[in-house]
């Protein structure tokens, strides 16, 4: 066996942006013989802190649900949490039991069992586009609509469900913030534009967002998507996380399932390949 065969990202630096999935990714990676390059691009900070969660729980409590979207397992339980914190919890629960349960995935489904829940329908691919397609079948003129939002505001998604008759009442369970290290994300983003990345796997579109916004802020806006359009192979772990990378019109690829390895197991069949071209990445 090979050192191709046993670290085939050997002689590649990649940066990881993730907060909450940057040990995991970054393991994985450097067991590959990545070098990896760790700069947070953004914050997490729970919105029960500042009561926003808690006036939307109460507005969704006010009148009964007909459907409840969830889109990820992690703000699923979050949510749920805060309610009990607040007293809500038991509320929350009953009236979501009463609604029709869409789950974005497996893990959204097992966040829903584990509170007690049954979903009425699980996404097959994984994508939220998935779920809106079903409301629609289903038809959502004068419905109530919870949607539980996590990265990208989804604008769009809500959008199509209130242009189709539906209430629709958005679900924040966190909110973003720059990163707690700003230099590290700084110094990424010259290590980036002077060419020592190789590869950029992002995990949020939050993450995604702000390293744009971040470069753009600091009149490095320009500089940096030259790179990304033709050096740098940007990987998203699924399609909420590559809104705004399609929305800033750059080349990336998405796993064919929403999940850290796959993305990991991408980046090994997909980097030394654009390392020995000239051209960009390949849309998928």
């Amino acid at each position: 066996m090979t050192a191709e065969d046993t670290e085939p990202l050997r002689g590649s630096t990649i940066g990881v942006t993730a907060e909450r999935k940057a040990a995991e990714l970054g393991a994985l990676l450097a067991r590959r013989g990545a070098e990896v390059r760790y700069a947070p691009a953004m914050h997490t900070v729970p919105v029960e802190d500042d009561g926003e969660l808690t006036a939307a729980t109460e507005a969704v409590l006010a009148r009964p649900v007909d459907y409840a979207v969830a889109v990820t397992g992690s703000g699923f339980t979050g949510w749920l949490d805060a309610a009990r914190a607040g007293g809500l919890g038991e509320r929350l629960i009953e009236h979501l039991g009463a609604a029709s349960l869409l789950a974005r995935g497996a893990k959204v489904r097992g966040a829903i069992r584990g509170a007690g829940l049954v979903e009425s329908f699980t996404a097959p691919a994984e994508e939220v586009a998935d779920v809106q397609a079903h409301l629609l079948e289903l038809g959502v003129a004068g419905k109530r609509v919870v949607v539980q939002l996590h990265g990208d505001p989804m604008a769009e998604f809500r959008a199509r469900l209130r242009d189709a008759g539906a209430e629709v009442l958005p679900i924040a369970v966190y909110r973003w913030t720059d990163p707690t290290d700003l230099p590290a994300l700084d110094r990424l983003i010259d290590e980036v534009i002077a060419g020592e990345v190789h590869a950029l796997p992002l995990t949020s579109a939050p993450a995604a967002t702000n390293l744009l916004a971040r470069a753009e802020r600091t009149g490095r806006g320009e500089a940096l998507l030259a790179v990304l359009r033709e050096r740098v192979l940007l990987a998203c772990v699924g399609p909420v996380t590559a809104v705004p990378i399609a929305r800033a019109g750059l080349p990336h690829l998405i796993p064919e399932r929403a999940r850290t390895a796959a993305l990991v197991k991408l980046l090994v069949e997909e980097l030394p390949r654009f390392r020995a071209q000239d051209s960009g990445p390949p849309h998928r």
